[in-house]
């Protein structure tokens, strides 16, 4: 009985040790995933969503949507899927590699430096005193 015993713990063990899925990928690969990650992580400071919020509601700790954001291959696609769903229902992957979100283009817009045309010879004049 204590063999059985024996196995049966280390089963356990072996099945609660996470690998490090980044060696088994081409370097393409680990870089759509960063390319995703960032597209999350853009989404939701465009939704203007704090990432403990984000996490709640896609039911994952905040220490998880933070290797989401990074592009952590290890990151199952259900994870993926729900942080996606609690930033912006409705929304498809496709769409979010498509930018495909009008809060996107918020974002761009709000972004953009604005051009400050220089002041005339007379508003320089009625400037100085």
């Amino acid at each position: 009985m204590t063999v059985f015993a024996n196995i049966n713990l280390f089963v356990t063990d072996n099945a609660d040790m996470k690998y490090d899925e980044a060696p088994l990928l081409p370097p393409e690969r680990l870089a759509d995933a960063a390319a995703l990650g960032a597209k999350l992580a853009r989404l939701r400071k465009a939704r203007r969503m704090r990432q403990q919020d984000a996490a709640g509601r896609a039911g994952i700790s905040r220490s998880t949507a933070v290797l989401i954001e990074k592009g952590d291959p290890g990151r199952t696609l259900a994870q993926l899927l729900r942080y996606l769903h609690a930033i912006a229902p409705g929304r498809t992957l496709l769409d979010l590699m498509l930018d495909k979100d009008p809060s996107l283009d918020a974002l761009s817009e709000r972004e953009e430096t604005k051009r400050v045309r220089p002041l005339s010879d007379a508003e320089l004049r009625k400037l100085d005193f």
